[in-house]
């Protein structure tokens, strides 16, 4: 059962912030929908740092924006508890265990290959599948109490099934805000913001947010011009990266086509290095898009080594971090406005329809092939629900368990 802590939530210090996100980055398997249903898990639920319809709000804000929209969401929460330190030490903690490990491969010190088969990768599916079940179940309790809100639910579920990928998420959440300003305005449709009990730490100010949008823009614009006036090799490179970031919808697993085509044709990376460092990526935890780490530190990159896999990092993630630095004063404005409030309302309503398709499409379809596999689902989620065993904790036991019962 969702509800506020029993006193208002003080600020918290970078540190806290960087442990946390740590050990999510350790044990956070499945994918951005999983990470967001692990995210609510530990900072609405366990530690209570926000309530879930702060939360809610920087999911959809997160949804509207390309990128990885886990590490999105992370950077909001990490503002959220510590201002801007925060929100870079969020980042830091849930990218460096993933991170690590692709750089790794990428030197050739670790030989992964694919591991999309193994019964303990599939656990961590199913495991996954159970966390954001729950999590859909307590969001949805705060966030679409009411029959219309249900229906707005389920109706943009449908939307996101059945139209491709970007369009639909898209399409749903703009959906989502138009219906919430015409039929969900009134004070009777609490949608469970934050009303200013659980302030946010040292808030951004809007001309530091204006900066921010104004260098994503100018990046994106003076990257590809430099590399064709210079013909640099590296900096074409690094733009491969940073447009990957700042153009894509739909995180990790739709960024991947995207990065083929721009480093396999030039020789930057072979097919068959690609497609190892994929599936090797697939058994990590964290976002995917460390993806990008591995690709920098093949040798064959223009840049290449531990600089170069740093700088990929840095450049795949850089859109995300000006993007989110740039709209979070101004989403946070909104909630002030009740005709804002009310298309919030219908957009967090619409955000649990969106993460219900995600549920089905990919972590449904690709985990819960059998009887055996929902049943371990079952046993999963009665762990984190009626056991209130941590997530992680349920991470590490689905990975040591599905061998012997899958």
């Amino acid at each position: 059962m969702i509800g506020r802590p029993a006193s208002p939530p003080q600020p918290g210090g970078p540190a806290e912030v960087f442990v946390a996100f740590l050990r999510l980055g350790l044990t956070s398997f499945g994918g951005p929908v999983a990470h967001i249903g692990y995210f609510h898990s530990e900072f609405v639920e366990r530690r209570g740092w926000l309530d879930a319809g702060t939360y809610g709000e920087y999911v959809a804000m997160a949804q509207f924006l390309p990128g990885p929209a886990s590490s999105q969401v992370g950077l909001a929460v990490g503002a959220h508890r510590a201002g801007l330190v925060g929100s870079l030490a969020a980042w830091l903690g849930f990218t460096l265990p993933s991170a690590i490990l692709m750089l790794l491969l990428g030197f050739g010190i670790a030989r992964v290959g694919d591991l999309r088969d193994s019964a303990a990768l599939h656990g961590l599916k199913l495991v996954a599948v159970a966390v954001v079940v729950l999590a859909l179940w307590q969001m949805a309790q705060q966030l679409c109490p009411d029959r219309r809100r249900r229906a707005l639910a389920l109706c943009s579920a449908v939307i996101v099934l059945i139209l491709p990928p970007t369009l639909g998420q898209i399409t749903a959440m703009a959906a989502g805000a138009l219906i919430g300003l015409v039929a969900l305005r009134g004070g009777a449709l609490d949608n469970g913001a934050d009303d200013g009990s659980a302030p946010t730490a040292a808030p951004l100010s809007p001309r530091f947010a204006a900066a921010a949008l104004a260098i994503f823009f100018l990046l994106l614009a003076a990257l590809p011009l430099f590399a064709w006036l210079s013909g640099d090799a590296g900096l074409a490179f690094v733009d491969v990266f940073y447009r990957a970031g700042a153009l894509v919808f739909g995180g990790g697993h739709v960024v991947l086509p995207l990065l083929e085509a721009g480093v396999v044709p030039p020789g930057w990376a072979d097919k068959d290095s690609f497609l190892a460092g994929y599936g090797a990526a697939q058994a990590l935890p964290g976002p995917l898009f460390t993806f990008a780490g591995y690709l920098g530190s093949l040798p064959t990159a223009p840049v290449s080594g531990l600089g170069g896999g740093l700088l990929c990092i840095l450049a795949i993630f850089m859109p995300s971090f000006l993007l989110v630095f740039g709209i979070l004063p101004f989403w946070a404005r909104l909630r002030r406005h009740g005709a804002a409030q009310a298309a919030v309302t219908g957009t967090n309503a619409a955000v649990v329809g969106v993460l219900l398709a995600a549920l089905y499409d990919p972590l449904w379809i690709a985990g819960v092939t059998n009887a055996a596999d929902f049943a371990f689902v079952i046993a999963a989620l009665g762990l984190l629900a009626l056991g209130r065993l941590p997530p992680w904790l349920v991470v590490i036991l689905g990975a040591l368990l599905a061998p012997a019962l899958l």
